[in-house]
């Protein structure tokens, strides 16, 4: 069983009043504003433009409601378009800046907000999760932002919206008070939007819930990553939650855990700047994305610590994920502290070798390029120079039809990292005469009753070694012999191969039939090989199916040994 850190219980519930660190009729101002929060004012303005196209102004049932891409209304997007107003209404650089268009528009939408709200307080989710607590608190986290705004803005026109979002606020309170999850870090979602409920209306429901969800301990593993290894989404969400919870629920020791998940969060870059994916247990798995949603917890941290490292971060995010950080304006808008000028800040990690055991990963690091290594993964390896990259390497044989190599550990050996697997192929005996069911139903016969005999097997071993200049990859797949096997590396689309030869009838695929092949992209190249193709069965029975981006196979048979060379 995988180790965690758990919480301490507090023996008693924080019961104080807290301070609003928003002054009370103190909106904003050029003068108080610094400048990287001015400028993301025009960001918004085009966020409030493109969102307005997509509420509906015609009377009707869905009137004053957005949609999805999807053309279906939601509470999702209707909330996110008064987030955002409100944003616009508070930002003195904003081409909305106390507009007195907004505000009708913003009415509309909560009033409509309001109708999909069910007497639970709960919304839906329409993808998945209906009466869903923790979708109402992904919204009620963000809109307490928005309500301090309203507040803080001195329109009057704004006050039927206020009205409305109160209304809103406080019944999804009920709810989130008593409703359940499905997630670990909807306990954290919930655990946050209630603390900011705290902050404007200290009732003491909200910090009882909070405090059960806390008595369950945080899911923190001994590397500094969450359960669900979501570094994309939800690493940087938890992140941000758990702060409301330190902060507004007088909890300081949590941000301890943010602390650590940020600190090995610095070894999880790319040499392009995105952030590394690829063992995520969520929904962003291998995705390609940037490290905006860390800017908030990175900039919060640098500024409370005096810490360089995440200063650091703050300022590689700038530079490298520009204005996305207008994801989450509202944080930066309702936090005067968050303006202060950052420390002094360190580079980004750029040369390492470092396991996360318990994130099943260990991430190579050499200047401008890098590799992740990946246990119970078919795509094992990863490998980006600058921008030419290699999505995941994959192994596979036709053994028995379960041949697609995993592995469930990553073991050193002598600086070397290698990956096992053995698989077995039995064969099958007549069942005893007392076991046999007399009708002839083979149902009713099952294979783990059954002798087994002619039992073949297939051991895979993997070693992966740093080099001068990259990666050597020796692949050993030895027992039952002229068993089939295919190598694959998958690319990131929009770049060129050479040196490589198209498989016949097989869309995106090529054969690096021997030397080197190159892959280039956006100005970088990297070389492979050298290559080996004994047949042209890319497609293994058993393996999983073509990634559909393009794929460079190897193949051979069993007694296969092969060491390939990236760099």
């Amino acid at each position: 069983m995988r180790r965690r850190i758990f919480l301490q219980k507090a023996s008693t519930i924080a019961l104080l009043p807290l301070v609003n660190r928003f002054p009370e009729n103190a909106p904003p101002t050029k003068e108080t504003l610094p400048q990287w929060l001015l400028d993301l004012a025009p960001v918004n303005d085009l966020s409030v433009e493109q969102l307005a196209k997509y509420q509906e102004r015609r009377p009707g049932p869905d009137f004053g409601g957005l949609t999805d891409h999807q053309q279906m209304f939601n509470a999702h997007s209707t909330s996110g378009f008064v987030r955002v107003c409100a944003n616009a209404l508070s930002l003195p650089n904003s081409k909305f800046y106390r507009s007195e268009e907004l505000p009708p528009l913003m009415d509309d939408a909560m009033a409509y907000l309001l109708k999909l709200q069910h007497q639970d307080g709960t919304i839906d989710l329409l993808s998945t999760n209906f009466h869903s607590t923790p979708d109402v608190a992904f919204l009620v986290k963000r809109l307490t932002h928005t309500y301090r705004l309203l507040q803080q803005s001195g329109m009057k026109s704004v006050a039927p919206v206020e009205a409305k979002l109160k209304t809103f606020l406080l019944k999804a309170g009920d709810g989130l008070s008593v409703g359940g999850i499905h997630t670990p870090n909807h306990r954290w979602v919930v655990s946050g939007a209630l603390a900011s409920l705290y902050s404007i209306w200290p009732e003491t429901k909200y910090l009882n819930r909070i405090e059960q969800w806390l008595s369950e301990g945080i899911d923190l593993d001994p590397d500094g990553q969450f359960n669900e290894r979501s570094t994309y989404i939800y690493s940087s969400l938890t992140d941000r939650v758990l702060i409301s919870v330190a902060d507004y629920a007088k909890k300081p020791y949590i941000l301890d855990y943010v602390r650590k998940n940020l600190a090995m969060t610095r070894y999880y870059v790319h040499p392009n700047a995105e952030i590394v994916t690829d063992a995520s247990g969520r929904q962003d798995k291998a995705i390609v994305g940037n490290l905006e949603n860390y800017y908030y917890p990175y900039r919060y941290l640098a500024l409370k610590d005096g810490n360089q490292d995440f200063a650091g971060m703050c300022r590689f995010i700038e530079k490298t994920a520009g204005n996305k950080i207008v994801t989450h304006l509202d944080y930066f808008l309702t936090d005067p502290s968050l303006w202060k000028e950052l420390p002094n800040g360190n580079a980004v990690p750029t040369k390492y070798v470092k396991a996360f055991p318990h994130s099943g990963l260990v991430r190579i690091r050499e200047d401008n390029w890098d590799a992740s290594i990946i246990a119970k993964n078919p795509a094992w390896l990863t490998f980006m120079k600058d921008n030419a990259v290699i999505q995941g390497i994959r192994f596979a044989s036709s053994f028995f039809g379960k041949g697609q190599f995993t592995s469930e550990k990553i073991n050193e050996t002598g600086g070397s990292w290698k990956l096992t697997q053995h698989l077995e192929g039995p064969y099958f005996q007549p069942l005893p005469p007392n076991r046999l069911p007399g009708d002839g139903d083979w149902e009713k016969m099952p294979k783990s009753e059954r002798p087994q005999s002619e039992i073949q097997k297939l051991d895979t071993t993997v070693t992966i070694r740093k080099n001068d200049s990259g990666i050597e990859i020796e692949i050993s797949a030895t027992g039952t012999d002229r068993v089939p096997v295919a190598l694959e590396l998958i690319f990131r689309e929009g770049g060129e191969l050479k040196g490589v030869e198209a498989v016949p009838g097989a869309a995106n695929s090529w054969l690096l039939k021997e030397g080197t092949g190159t892959f280039t992209r956006n100005g970088s190249t990297l070389t492979f090989g050298p290559g080996i193709a004994r047949h042209l069965n890319t497609a293994l029975r058993g393996a999983l199916p073509h990634s559909g981006a393009p794929s460079v196979f190897l193949t051979g048979f069993t007694p296969f040994q092969h060491t390939l060379k990236l760099v």
